[in-house]
């Protein structure tokens, strides 16, 4: 039943085939006939104007091309075959006149010609499922019934016994080769016609791939079933098939050059041997890729060439999988040719990024067409599946050949360094590789942290950690020598990127600039840290410092290119942090402790003063990231030196230097760039300088309190009130400079602190750290002891705060700084009478006495008269709202916890006590009010109110 449908089919192939012919012959002799009609009328035209003249000869051409480009020469076709063709395809159907014409057996060429013009203009119609069962699913079937009938012919004949095995593959051969004749027969008479439109549904190529498969199942049969030629002349017809079949894809297609690259991909795995070698294997291989290559970039094809780059990687993944030993030679020799491919051939210096050009203004009722940006431009090149690909083979490649699949006989360094360096060499010299570059960075990276176990790190955090788990891959020096060549490689094809594309892809030369920036770097940094010697390591230390000086000097380089001032800024900012981060590694390779701190102080300072000679915008930010390394050396070992070795000296230790001196460096940075036209860098210095001066005082008074000891344990109340006092001085010198140099930092900084302090009283001085509720002795000299630093002193320093803020700073604010000093003098006078009463310790656990309970009203309704009388005379609404407050609570005091515990004469006296102090406070009160009634109205004036304003 097959054969027979085998043979059903190829007789549909060649009637399509004859049908084609004579329809190819008709078009030929209406072309003619059209170009005939239209030299006629050229020639019977009138002179016009010269403009007019070359708009209607342009229009001619135009017209000519058209129609030549629907079919070649072919002869006159009748009217109906034309109406039928226009019908299956969506056309229009042939107008009167042009049936008319044909009727009387006239030339249809004008009428062909307006439906040229007409098709021009019109839109493409969607295509009819007649047009594709009978145009592409026939031609698509037909081919694979082709196939399949070679197939089942040669299967019949097997199972019948009617012919040798010599006689059924020669006529399979016989039979493959006529299906390649008759594909090339039908193909030289095709016409453009059929392929433009149905270039998927190509009968010649279909006939071709059929006729391939063929021959290709003929020579495996051959060998691996009737053994009748050996490996070497089985591989070689193979390999001619494949090749072949991708020089036909030239004549016939893409389809069917991914047919050869699959026949050549399979041809070894097809093919046996008893010593099969891999430079053997590669090297076909290699040619087979290049011969694809070739042909993609004659037709400027990019899915075949992605498929080879994909088919070559899996064969050297399989390779470096299955063998052992592996030869890493041939592999990599055929990933070099797959980027020297890349490079030079396709897409070579064909397909560059070139800069979009001007977009015509378009018509009113047409949308404006999207112009890409340089970056989208960048990021989505031509071609770019071809790239891509490349450089995920070469990347999963030149890991594997590091992995140890491969490297039980030792890690294949050179090899793996030279195919990084040449991925990242295919992305400098190609501005449409920009994935390339990227990938190779990766590459780089991991590649080298695999060959590198983090041994020195891991003794360094913990020496108790087990030897055997840091183990090197490699020796030292081969891992350290490898992390420095692949620096020096991306350093100089870092420069060659920006000498190329610097002026013409800006995007290109900021992303290499990052890339120069990132990995030497990054691979130094891995190679100290893991193999070098973190107390004091020369050629680490060097090394980096040279990359640095190199990195400084391609800025400099870059500020005298002749290029736009916008197209060097990026760059530069990532050679500048680039230099920064080698000079902070050459730092800690050659010095260590206090040292190390303050030496990436005074690099970042030295940035700063550069800007003394130079303009460059990332300047001042160096001075940034310098602070931020300094703060991670500080949160990785806040001693600075040591826990053993920091002195128990208060104030004049390593804490001093460790600390103070980036305080120092900061504050001068930021006076130095007071006037820097960059606002953003100017805040953050400032806030950063702020910071560092707070935590140089902060951390010499933990020090000093705690014995010359830093610790996690909890501050006492002591210490916390040296905290406050410290951010209550920081608050005011923050609105000082504010008020000398305008900045947002120092106007939130300074609010910001002052409301964190507040936040400690109640959490801290209040609740935590209270002494009534910690126990804490106050200390054996009455008034000078705990309470005077933790409660008299910041309520003082908290009055003086918001009388120094008012008109400066917002009224909330303001009037927050002042209810906070009124319940530090509040708390200050509660817990001075206990002491009075108790002694040192004034624990809740002793209770209350009763001349205790009495001395409290006394002492709250004398705190809320002196309150009334401070806000009187200083205007201050927010003191007599307070001192009401006080009153209000005495009063609570007096009627429910007097009138219950007191006793006798000390009950009678608490209420005497408040009647007289509460009618002191109405006539008070009642004076101020008939003085206002009496005489003209004055405004009150707030303590927390701006100027100007009213209570």
């Amino acid at each position: 039943m097959m054969e027979v449908i085998a043979l059903a089919a190829f007789a549909i192939a060649l009637s399509a085939f004859v049908k084609g012919r004579n329809t190819a012959a008709r078009l030929e002799f209406e072309i003619a006939a059209l170009r005939e009609a239209l030299a006629r009328v050229e020639a019977q035209r009138p002179v016009a104007s010269p403009d007019v003249q070359t708009s209607e000869q342009g229009a001619a051409v135009e017209a000519t091309e058209a129609a030549t480009a629907v079919s070649m020469p072919a002869e006159a076709e009748p009217l109906s075959e034309i109406g039928k063709g226009d019908a299956i395809f969506g056309g229009a159907p042939p107008s009167q006149e042009a049936v008319e014409k044909a009727s009387r057996g006239e030339p249809v060429a004008a009428s062909v010609a307006a439906g040229v013009a007409t098709g021009a203009v019109a839109q493409p119609q969607r295509e009819s499922l007649e047009s594709r069962l009978g145009a592409r699913w026939a031609v698509w079937v037909g081919g694979i019934a082709l196939a399949l009938g070679g197939v089942f012919m040669v299967k019949y004949s097997i199972d019948a016994g009617l012919l040798s095995p010599a006689v059924r593959l020669s006529m399979a051969a016989v039979f493959g080769l006529v299906l390649i004749g008759v594909g090339e027969f039908v193909r030289r008479r095709a016409t453009p016609l059929i392929t433009d439109e149905f270039q998927n549904a190509m009968i010649p190529g279909i006939l071709t791939a059929a006729g391939v498969m063929t021959l290709f199942g003929v020579c495996f049969a051959a060998h691996g079933v009737y053994d009748f030629i050996g490996p070497a002349t089985a591989f070689g017809l193979l390999a001619l098939i494949s090749l072949a079949t991708v020089g036909l894809s030239l004549l016939h297609g893409q389809a069917l050059a991914g047919l050869g690259l699959l026949a050549s991909l399979l041809t070894p795995a097809l093919v046996s041997s008893e010593s099969p070698s891999p430079w053997s294997l590669f090297s076909f291989l290699g040619i087979a890729w290049i011969a694809t290559l070739v042909a993609s970039r004659i037709r400027r094809w990019s899915v075949v060439p992605s498929m080879a780059n994909i088919g070559l990687c899996l064969w050297a993944l399989a390779y470096i999988a299955s063998v052992r030993p592996v030869e890493n030679l041939p592999v990599t020799l055929v990933m070099l040719l797959m980027v020297a491919g890349v490079c030079f051939v396709w897409p070579g210096p064909l397909a560059p990024v070139e800069p979009q050009p001007d977009v015509e203004a378009p018509a009113v009722d047409q949308p404006v067409p999207a112009v890409p940006s340089a970056w989208e431009r960048v990021m989505v090149p031509p071609f770019a599946a071809i790239s891509i690909t490349a450089a995920i083979a070469l990347l999963l490649t030149a890991l594997a050949l590091i992995s140890p699949l491969a490297s039980a006989g030792g890690y294949p360094v050179v090899e793996f360094c030279v195919l990084v360096a040449a991925l990242a060499a295919l992305g400098a010299l190609r501005s449409y590789a920009v994935y390339p570059a990227l990938l190779a960075s990766v590459a780089a990276v991991a590649g080298l942290w695999s060959m590198m176990a983090l041994s020195g790190v891991l003794t360094f955090i913990d020496p108790a950690i087990p030897g055997h788990i840091a183990v090197l891959a490699v020796p030292e020096k081969t891992a350290m020598l490898a992390g420095m060549g692949l620096s020096i490689a991306f350093l100089l094809l870092g420069t060659l990127a920006q000498s190329l594309h610097l002026r013409d892809h800006p995007p290109f030369a900021v992303i290499w600039a990052a890339i120069m920036a990132v990995v030497p770097a990054a691979l130094t940094g891995m190679s100290f840290l893991t193999v070098g010697d973190l107390t004091s390591d020369l050629p680490h230390g060097l090394f980096s410092f040279v990359a640095g000086v190199v990195l400084l000097g391609l800025a400099e380089w870059l500020s005298r290119r002749d290029v736009e001032p916008e197209h060097i800024h990026r760059p530069q900012a990532f050679l500048l942090v680039g230099s920064l981060a080698l000079f902070v590694i050459a730092v800690h390779a050659l010095t260590e402790g206090v040292a190390t701190t303050t030496l990436i102080a005074f690099l970042g300072a030295s940035y700063v003063a550069a800007t003394r000679l130079r303009s460059w915008p990332a300047l001042p930010w160096m001075m940034v990231g310098s602070a931020i390394v300094v703060l991670a050396r500080i949160a990785w070992e806040p001693t600075i030196v040591g826990a053993q070795n920091l002195s128990t000296t208060p104030v004049f230790n390593g804490l001093l230097a460790g600390y103070g001196i980036p305080a120092v460096l900061l504050a001068l940075a930021a006076v130095e760039l007071r006037n820097w036209p960059g606002l953003r860098v100017r805040n953050l210095l400032q806030a950063l300088a702020s910071l560092f001066l707070l935590l140089t005082v902060a951390i010499l008074v933990r020090h000093a309190m705690n014995g010359g000891v830093l610790d996690s344990a909890v501050p006492t109340l002591g210490e916390q009130s040296i905290y406050t006092l410290v951010a209550i001085g920081g608050s005011c010198i923050m609105m000082t400079l504010d008020r000398k140099s305008p900045s947002p930092v120092f106007r939130y900084g300074s609010m910001a602190i002052g409301v964190l302090s507040m936040l400690s009283i109640l959490g801290a001085h209040l609740l935590g750290l209270n002494p009534y509720f910690s126990g804490e002795l106050l200390g054996s000299i009455p008034f000078f002891d705990l309470l005077l630093i933790g409660y008299l002193l910041p309520g003082l320093g908290y009055a003086g705060l918001s009388w120094y803020a008012r008109g400066k700073r917002p009224v909330p604010y303001v009037t927050a700084l002042a209810v906070t000093g009124a319940v530090l003098a509040f708390a200050w006078a509660t817990l001075s009478v206990r002491r009075f009463w108790q002694g040192e310790s004034i624990a809740d656990w002793k209770g209350f006495l009763q001349g205790e309970t009495y001395t409290y009203s006394v002492v709250w309704l004398l705190l809320g008269v002196l309150l009334l009388v401070a806000g009187s005379r200083f205007n201050a609404k927010s003191l007599r709202i307070t001192s009401a407050v006080l009153v209000f609570v005495a009063v609570l005091k007096v009627f429910l916890i007097d009138m219950a515990n007191l006793e006798g004469f000390l009950r009678a006296l608490s209420f005497i006590g408040l009647g007289g102090v509460l009618i002191g406070i109405g006539l008070f009160y009642q004076k101020i009010l008939s003085g206002k009634t009496a005489s003209p109205v004055e405004p009150v004036v707030d303590i927390a109110a701006e100027p100007g304003q009213t209570g």
